[in-house]
């Protein structure tokens, strides 16, 4: 039997539907209770109240209780075969779990399903796609720290269950299931090359001597460093000056006091000259937040404009998967953007196009931003001006916020190309006067590569200013970002010039950097060309080639037996024979039936060419295996 209407209603309210709750007959709880009563299984009105409700939860991991209130019709407590059954038909197919679905049916057909029970089956209903799922990840990860409790097993409050569950389906494939099996074989003492990540000094990359002297001394008690007689035999004399100037930036308190939670205003300055000489338009200080790399200052970002479960951010598919992560973990949508791997990863305004008018007419989602990665991760390309000027328009026209990822901008090996900034295109092409822009820049890329020092900035451009204070309240909250990120970034912004005594040894060690980058993505590129079974674009910028591999059917098969995608098998194969740890592309996004993988050609030039051996001895005997 069904509940009486005016509990209906309080049910609806404490869940949020104020919108639904009303004296209005033709609009309040008491038609859609009618409706609830009304043997006629798709009522369009209680049909987009389950979709809304079980979107919500999708997106925001939240409404659990809420969800099986509102399918609990009868107030029983539990879940009959009838309500189930309504529920499922009146909800996408896509977003539940396939194996979920058949079990909660075959469940519910035999008795009832109680609220601990469907907390659980809801786990399993937006369980995540085969290829960023952790299960293996968890599993050795458990066998790192020894003995543990399944999550099934943990008699925690605080548990799989109760935890957030945005947190638990994000996933972060750099450092996902391959790598985590990496690292435990390299316990076991196996030799391992990681060219999962762009971590230069990790694999061999010299640090740039200038940045650390000068960093050093901004560090030094004084009476050790700047101040010390001796200092002038060990420090090029511009080394020195430049220490000086910046402990005096810093303040009399040093490097280990807190700082202005939007940075150092002299380090801000050097960074709003460095864009104006860039890109021959005015960059104020103000404009400009120093952040911890440019990952801190996009989850701030995000963390802004995203208000509620149907805000969505348009991301390039292949994408950085710190996008896909922290918008999960906000608990809004993704909507993917193909780029075209016939064409070298071009963007086009057509797809642009039909991906916005998908979500925002048939998902009804609002596109609150896009993303643009450039030069590319994990593609490689480099985004022309006519690219930008497509990118920005499209931007424009539908008032969305253009984020530009532009960290990779010093790494371009192809001559024929050059880094133009998103904010340089927007400035000059008409119709794009009122666009909204963020451009993030860090330190751990270039040819500076400290990774770890956790530098970078963002510049706010034509945002509202009362969200710009908004942004330094979120900014204020974490205090201030590190002062060594803080110092390199002003570092990287101004480097020496021409007559200081550091300035030929600075442009000496970049140009050895970049030289062997050039001359590695180049051989990479060749080396899995020449294999049998691949295809790789040219990587004309960033830190990786993004090749796509060719798998027997076998293969695929297995793969799914083993209930992971194929390049997640293939990538886990490579390491177990070669010691070479990749991401599976699956991590990165891909258009359906494309497999292949991810990888650096940061390790030096003589393991790089090992590297290559490797991966064609791998391939040619995975292939046979199953052939």
């Amino acid at each position: 039997m069904l509940c009486a209407p005016k509990l209906f209603a309080q049910k609806l309210q404490s869940a949020g539907w104020r919108r639904f709750v009303s004296n209005d007959p033709k609009r309040g709880t008491e038609f859609i209770f009618s409706k609830l009563t009304d043997t006629t299984k798709a009522s369009p009105l209680i049909a987009k109240l389950q979709q809304e409700c079980w979107d919500g939860y999708v997106a925001t991991g939240r409404g659990c209780h809420t969800l099986f209130q509102l399918l609990d019709t009868d107030s029983s407590g539990a879940i009959s075969w009838q309500e189930v059954r309504f529920f499922l038909e009146n909800v996408r197919e896509s977003d539940i779990n396939p194996d979920a679905r058949r079990e909660v049916l075959e469940s519910a057909s035999e008795g009832v399903i109680t609220f601990p029970k469907f907390q659980k089956w809801l786990i399993k209903a937006t369980k995540v796609d085969q290829g960023l799922k952790n299960t293996f990840a968890m599993e050795n990860y458990q066998a790192s720290i020894g003995k543990a409790p399944s999550p099934e097993e943990s008699h925690h409050s605080w548990n799989k269950h109760t935890m957030s569950q945005n947190l638990r389906r994000m996933q972060y494939a750099v450092r996902g299931e391959v790598v985590i099996r990496a690292d435990a074989l390299a316990a076991e003492g196996k030799k391992i090359i990681y060219t999962n990540i762009g971590n230069p000094h990790a694999v061999g990359q010299k640090p740039i001597t200038y940045y650390r002297q000068v960093s050093a001394l901004c560090n030094l008690p004084s009476e050790y460093g700047v101040e010390n007689s001796a200092i002038a035999s060990t420090f090029p004399a511009d080394v020195v000056e430049r220490a000086i100037e910046m402990r005096k930036a810093v303040g009399k308190a040093g490097t280990g006091a807190y700082t202005n939670s939007q940075g150092i205003m002299d380090f801000r300055k050097d960074v709003a000259n460095f864009i104006t000489m860039r890109d021959e338009h005015a960059c104020i200080p103000s404009n400009i937040f120093l952040s911890n790399g440019a990952s801190a200052a996009i989850e701030s970002v995000l963390t802004a404009l995203i208000g509620n479960n149907r805000d969505a951010i348009m991301i390039p598919i292949p994408q950085y998967p710190i996008y896909s992560a922290i918008i999960s973990r906000l608990g809004a949508r993704q909507c993917g953007y193909f780029l075209d791997e016939e064409s070298g990863w071009a963007i086009t305004e057509r797809e642009l196009e039909l991906r916005r008018t998908a979500a925002v007419e048939r998902d009804g989602l609002d596109i609150r931003a896009l993303t643009i990665i450039n030069p590319g991760n994990p593609t490689g390309q480099v985004l022309s001006r006519d690219d930008l000027e497509v990118i920005c328009k499209f931007c424009a026209k539908y008032d969305i916020v253009l984020l530009a990822d532009e960290v990779y901008q010093r790494n371009i090996y192809d001559e024929n190309k050059k880094f133009v900034s998103a904010k340089k295109v927007a400035i000059e092409t008409p119709g794009c006067e009122n666009l909204q822009l963020i451009s993030f820049h860090s330190t751990s890329k270039g040819f500076i590569g400290e990774c770890g020092r956790r530098g970078g900035y963002m510049e706010l451009h034509n945002i509202d200013p009362y969200v710009h204070t908004q942004l330094y309240k979120l900014a204020s909250s974490g205090l201030c970002s590190s002062i060594d990120g803080q110092l390199m970034t002003s570092l990287m912004v101004r480097p020496p010039m021409p007559g200081e005594d550091s300035f030929d040894l600075f442009t000496n060690e970049e140009f050895s950097i970049f030289d062997s980058l050039k001359r590695r993505a180049n051989s990479l590129v060749k080396g899995l060309n020449e294999i049998d079974g691949m295809s790789c674009n040219p990587s004309d910028g960033a830190m990786y080639a993004f090749p796509r591999v060719q798998l027997p059917p076998k293969a695929i098969d297995e793969a799914k037996k083993q209930d992971m995608t194929p390049d997640t098998m293939y990538a886990l194969s490579l390491l177990e024979e070669t010691g070479i740890c990749v991401v599976p592309a699956s991590g990165f996004g891909q258009k359906s039936g494309r497999f292949g993988f991810r990888t650096t050609f940061l390790p030096p030039e003589d393991e790089l060419d090992r590297a290559i051996v490797e991966f064609k001895r791998h391939h040619e005997m995975f292939r046979e295996k199953y052939s």
